[in-house]
């Protein structure tokens, strides 16, 4: 694995010409997405930005250009029409002044008559390396370039760590205010999430306190991107705990959460109405991001995650590009938890059915009927049906666990390359997309979730199934550009 100097990692992006031999280059990789949104080169991480404005779905990934690896950051600006087809439009925000100055990191966005106004961390260093966060904004008008305001919204406090970071802005027409919830540390290291209130976008904001979540006050040792909406009459607050290793998740010391209960804006106080719930059960999967919709359907939302985990590494590295974006998926609650799937739309990418003969596109959909007994499902096996990614199902446990280990590439074994997803009911439908150098499961209708990165060679396009399965494949049509627009 490469080692990068500090100075390799911060360098400053002054022309695209930078970047278009790398570009070119990794271009030609096998494991370029068809589907889903991924870097122009280099790293992209955490959905940033997501939001509905004006007819036109925007978001950003937080984008190191350099190669895959942690270092300066931008966000990377692509748009669609209908969450389905992505086009690249160049960089949404560069770090270019002196509050941001080592990083514009991860935020979120809200979409505001004619102007669509961003919220970000700046990551500034002095020259000891010493970090500051500020919480700052841009705003982008008709002319579809984000202007950022002279100086930040507020500072970091004191009384927390460095490690303040991960700006979601809602509006409480409750309390006719807005509020920004910061992903947080306490000086001794416990994770938490600050809470800031205006009754004004761009101004006024005040420091109100710390959210309680009771039962949970030593949860973790940073909440990255905390995320707080209300679905179907319920609050639902969703983040991403670091630091700290939850049973049945391996070696892996990095998650993405979820509580369903209620919020109260008067006493910041965020009641569970049970324990906690992964987000998603696999491999891969982090800083999860709601969109910002204006007039939004209350029982529907829509939320997009990184496939990828901080710390771990990938094969693509070799390339000098990693990561990836989900699928947009569309979030209801029902029966105590959130269920998720896939938007609609994305079954319009499927070509023609074909024969279900044991052969796997590169990039494909899969919809598989189980009989309610225990089954094997292995994909991206060889020829011969050995290997691949091993789906075993337990119908008196009503667990379904997932095997990486036979893949020609294993990438993160140390972490894990074994997990288990839980069900509540019995396991009676999956729903598979494939896409190149990823793999997202959706059981019983969205009940649970299962994603990982996926790099099969050459002779791994196969698949077994047990007898009793009802399969179904398609091939999938290419929906993001992969054009060079910096």
């Amino acid at each position: 694995m490469r080692e990068w100097t500090r100075e390799e990692r911060y360098r400053v992006l002054e022309s695209p010409e930078d970047i278009r031999a790398l570009y070119e280059r990794i271009r030609q990789s096998d494991y370029r997405q068809l589907y889903h949104v991924q870097p122009v080169t280099g790293l992209s991480s955490d959905p940033n930005g997501f939001a509905l404005h004006r007819g036109v779905w925007h978001l950003c990934y937080q984008w190191c250009p350099w190669g895959a690896v942690h270092g300066l950051k931008y966000w990377y600006h692509v748009t669609s029409p209908d969450l389905v087809h992505w086009s690249n439009a160049g960089i949404g925000l560069a770090p270019d002044r002196d509050y941001d100055n080592r990083g514009a990191h991860s935020g979120s966005a809200i979409s505001r008559g004619d102007e669509l106004v961003y919220f970000y961390t700046g990551n500034h260093r002095d020259e000891d390396w010493t970090r500051t966060p500020y919480t700052c904004a841009a705003v982008m008008g008709d002319d579809g370039r984000p202007k950022k305001l002279d100086a930040p919204l507020f500072g970091p406090r004191d009384d927390h760590s460095e490690h303040q970071r991960d700006p979601k802005v809602v509006w409480n027409p409750d309390k006719q205010a807005y509020y920004i919830f910061i992903g947080a540390q306490t000086l001794d290291k416990r994770g938490c999430v600050m809470v800031y209130r205006s009754r004004a976008l761009l101004e006024g904001w005040e420091f109100a306190g710390e959210l309680k979540v009771p039962g949970y006050e030593a949860f973790g040792g940073m909440w990255e991107c905390p995320y707080i909406t209300r679905i179907g009459g319920k609050d639902v607050l969703i983040f991403s705990p670091q630091y700290t290793k939850l049973p049945g998740r391996g070696e892996s010391t990095n998650h993405n959460v979820y509580f369903i209960g209620r919020m109260d804006y008067d006493t910041l106080t965020f009641t569970p109405d049970g324990p906690f719930r992964h987000l998603d059960y696999g491999f891969d999967f982090y800083a999860a991001q709601g969109a910002f919709i204006p007039d939004g359907d209350p029982d529907v939302g829509i939320l997009m995650a990184w496939i990828g985990l901080p710390d771990n590494h990938y094969p693509t590295e070799e390339e000098d590009w990693e990561g990836s974006l989900s699928l947009p998926r569309e979030l209801r609650v029902a029966n105590g938890r959130l269920i998720q799937t896939p938007i609609p739309a994305v079954k319009a990418l499927r070509g023609a059915e074909l024969p279900a003969e044991g052969a796997l596109p590169a990039a494909c959909a899969l919809e598989v009927g189980c009989p309610g007994d225990d089954f094997e499902l292995s994909l991206f096996t060889r020829a011969d049906g050995s290997g691949g990614l091993r789906l075993r199902y337990d119908a008196a446990r009503r667990v379904c666990t997932v095997d990486k280990r036979g893949m020609d590439k294993r990438f993160n074994a140390q972490v894990g390359e074994v997990l288990d997803m839980p069900l509540d009911a019995p396991l009676t439908k999956l729903e598979i997309y494939a896409d190149r150098s990823s793999v997202e499961i959706f059981a019983n209708d969205g009940e649970a979730t299962f994603t990982t990165h996926l790099y099969p060679t050459g002779r791994e396009f196969n698949y077994t199934a047990s007898e009793g399965l009802d399969v179904h494949i398609w091939p999938m049509a290419r929906s993001v550009t992969d054009e060079f627009v910096v």
